[in-house]
């Protein structure tokens, strides 16, 4: 579901981090820890510690979250940093083995709705029974539009919310190509990223997610006690913390951070400002994983259509690894 940084925004800027992670002499025999990550804005930290910590390689999934689960699945990288709605649900269908070990962003994400610039749909409601885009089978993209169905009442006299025609599209251009030439009639996106492209395309609402919205996520032969990934895992989610609280401190808010944004995602100042007001970080460990907010997720996407709960209801410990997460 989410989006690449533009192309002519991209190189060196973000290249010239993944080179610098690249092994030294002294590591060039040690295993690395593989982490799957949308390079975006939000990756900010995360692209800070990777810039000086050898032990980590960062596998850029720009499609999203879709992308990220295909990888896992692929046995292509050891972690994942990504959207909580679609690896919760991803979790829940056995979509890909691995669990949450952590929380990255506890602020909403702001999903745009989307249509074409010439498009008749002028509201959200005007969407009701149209086709709507999204970039992957399991994506964010896919599943926050089953929630702003639920959101907007698009549902039948029972309450189960409407089927939608979905339309896979994969790549970002793609979708706004999408709702320009009638493949679709809306897509999904993130806010910011997609703001540069206004001359495109044009926004009808938004619809924030109910939830923390980025989580980390581990396969069970990195988290397994006898692997050798484990301790490199439990350093990460420990560095990762100390790179939050580093970028997230409010003196680096109004310097370090926002010139790093502003220098590796080409965005305008303006909207680095809006998007640094509306971020939150994790103010504990990365490691700690909200109860509360694993439940709510789970049973929203019930209400939506997206899950169908077991008749003994959900075992959290299914979706947590609580050898490695602090669940509370």
């Amino acid at each position: 579901r989410r989006s690449p940084v533009p192309h002519s925004l991209r190189p060196p800027l973000i290249s010239s981090l993944l080179v610098a992670e690249q092994p030294k002499n002294k590591m060039s025999t040690q295993q690395k820890l593989r982490i799957a990550f949308v390079p975006e804005h939000f990756a900010s930290p995360l692209l800070q510690l990777a810039a000086k910590d050898e032990s980590i390689e960062l596998v850029p999934c720009p499609s999203g979250t879709g992308q990220i689960m295909s990888a896992i699945k692929a046995n292509e990288v050891d972690v994942a940093i990504a959207l909580t709605e679609s690896l919760i649900a991803g979790i829940a269908k056995k979509t890909a083995d691995f669990k949450l070990v952590g929380t990255y962003v506890t602020s909403p994400l702001n999903w745009a709705v989307i249509v074409g610039k010439d498009s008749k749909h002028q509201s959200l409601g005007d969407l009701r029974g149209e086709k709507i885009g999204i970039s992957r089978i399991g994506s964010g993209s896919q599943v926050m539009a089953s929630y702003m169905a639920l959101r907007e009442g698009w549902t039948d006299k029972d309450g189960n919310v409407e089927p939608i025609q979905f339309e896979v599209l994969d790549t970002f251009k793609n979708l706004r190509d999408g709702v320009n030439d009638g493949r679709a009639a809306a897509f999904m996106w993130e806010h910011f990223t997609t703001k540069p492209y206004l001359n495109e395309v044009r926004f009808i609402g938004n619809v924030p997610t109910p939830w923390h919205s980025w989580v980390v996520v581990a396969t069970p032969s990195t988290t397994a006690p006898s692997s050798p990934l484990r301790s490199i895992l439990e350093s990460f989610l420990s560095n990762l913390t100390t790179s939050i609280r580093s970028f997230d401190a409010a003196d680096a808010r109004a310097s370090s951070s926002k010139e790093f944004i502003k220098g590796h995602f080409g965005y305008p100042e303006e909207d680095v400002k809006a998007w640094l007001e509306q971020v939150s970080y994790p103010k504990g460990e990365v490691c700690e994983v909200d109860r509360a907010m694993v439940e709510k997720t789970l049973t929203t996407l019930e209400a939506a259509g997206v899950l169908k709960a077991p008749a003994e209801g959900w075992n959290l410990e299914d979706f947590v690894d609580t050898s490695v997460a602090k669940l509370q």
